[in-house]
């Protein structure tokens, strides 16, 4: 009797599992095809074609719309890092040195944190570094209306135009057709001077794979430049990415971006060299992508596809960081603000040692020195400086390539000593013994109010 009830039990138990086992296969296989029917029908939702040179972002938001949706998205301007994010921030205000850094450069006149993409345009059109002399050049990377003006008027011509000529030519802000290609949805190298600078290296840019294309199209913008002649927008990358291998460039060519007009002096500013310091580092290395980090792929119901939110992997460790690494969110903000802390006390030291070496050269040229007795202290503030700037003008904070970066700002740290010892032994044989006084610092106004006095009236 007793044995007859428990298999009565057992049979009931094992129904009722069954059943619910059952019910769940069910909900499990409707929602794989309800997924699989959202993909199938995200892969073929082309409603509206695309033009050859199509730069209004809404109208591909119309076949796309999770990636307008996460694109628009860098329209925000509230998030912000220790050391990033997209809120404002008045560089020059924080840290007042870089006014004597860069004297007699409209970098000393305004110098803020970059907006998201959204604001690009923006951004550069109402900057006080931007004057009526200032090319179109400038405009280069801040529209995805230039590949359409380019092909209309040719690359040349509209480098030589002034920036306020062709403003009104461009309308739009960075967006999809800076990186991708409207007929078939393939990233696509939309500027010609990653092109160009791939070319002269020997290497041919159409055989980079798809997950190469996941950095490049950041590296159309993201890279240190200059204007040839004044205008034409070039990479110095012929001799390689390193900054000693752009340094032996720009002395090749004797290149000078401005007079320093305390030291006399004559400079190089770098620009953003981001790409170049990612090439140096650990994830470069390992085949990790810009938009692997700043672009994490993301997933609606059973739709997976790239969020188009650029920006600091930090505002979104889930998806970009935890993927590989299997850290918590603290631990990855502990480990990257290390870093990056590290590096700013490294730029620190550098900064204080070149403001001393440029007033120390400037002290001396004003008291007598000639040029030929301060070529010597120019020149390696010169290098210093530059050597600098590759780090201190690269997003990231030195994260990119952490050793890298170190190594180079102890160069800086060590060429700027040497500046200053050599303007040093100038000014002894001239009498002057005394130590340099440093200016009142303390703000950027007063920072801008000193070096006015040095700045030829124009």
């Amino acid at each position: 009797m007793r044995t007859e009830r428990k298999s009565i039990v057992f049979a009931f138990l094992l129904f009722f599992v069954s059943a619910i086992l059952g019910v769940f296969v069910g909900i499990l296989g409707v929602s794989i095809t309800e997924r699989r029917a959202e993909r199938e029908l995200a892969r073929i939702r082309i409603i509206e074609p695309l033009g050859e040179f199509e730069s209004d972002n809404a109208k591909w938001g119309i076949n796309f719309p999770r990636e307008y949706n996460s694109w628009e998205l860098t329209k925000k301007t509230d998030e912000r890092t220790k050391y990033g994010g997209s809120s404002f921030r008045d560089y020059l205000a924080a840290n007042p040195r870089l006014v004597v850094l860069w004297a007699g450069y409209p970098f000393s006149k305004d110098y803020n944190q970059a907006r998201g993409h959204f604001h690009a345009l923006e951004d550069v059109s109402k900057t006080g570094r931007i004057n009526e002399k200032s090319p179109a050049t400038c405009i280069t990377c801040k529209s995805s209306d230039v590949p359409r003006i380019m092909a209309k008027i040719g690359v040349e011509r509209f480098y030589e135009h002034k920036f306020f000529e062709m403003l009104p030519e461009a309308r739009n802000p960075i967006g999809c057709l800076d990186c991708h290609d409207p007929k078939t949805m393939r990233l696509r190298i939309s500027r010609p001077a990653l092109i160009d600078a791939f070319k002269r290296m020997g290497k041919d840019i159409t055989k980079a794979s798809h997950q190469e294309m996941r950095t490049l199209v950041c590296a159309q913008c993201h890279v240190e430049y200059y204007f040839k002649d004044k205008k034409y927008l070039t990479f110095p990358w012929d001799n390689g990415l390193k900054v000693e291998e752009m340094e032996e460039y720009y002395e090749r060519i004797q290149h000078t971006d401005w007079v320093h007009a305390i030291s006399g002096a004559k400079m190089l500013k770098m620009q953003h060299p981001d790409y170049e310091v990612y090439m140096q580092g650990i994830h470069s290395f390992r085949g990790v992508s810009c938009a692997d980090c700043h672009m994490p792929y993301k997933v609606e119901g059973g739709i997976k596809f790239t969020d188009h939110q650029v920006r600091s992997p930090l505002l979104n460790i889930a998806n970009s960081c935890q993927v590989c690494h299997r850290w918590s969110e603290e631990e990855v903000k502990i480990r990257v603000t290390s870093i990056q802390d590290k590096t700013q006390d490294l730029l620190n030291r550098a900064e204080n040692e070149l403001v001393r070496a440029h007033l120390e050269i400037g002290d001396a040229w004003r008291k007598g020195a000639t040029d030929a007795e301060l070529e010597n202290a120019r020149n390696l503030v010169r290098k210093a400086q530059m050597y600098w700037d590759y780090v201190a003008a690269n997003n990231g904070m030195g994260f990119h390539a952490p050793q890298e970066c170190a190594r180079i700002l102890a160069k800086a740290i060590q060429l700027a000593m040497e500046s200053r010892l050599e303007a040093q032994s100038v000014r002894a044989r001239k009498g002057l013994l005394a130590p340099v006084p440093l200016p009142d610092l303390s703000s950027k106004e007063k920072a801008q109010a000193f070096i006015q006095s040095f700045i030829p009236k124009t």
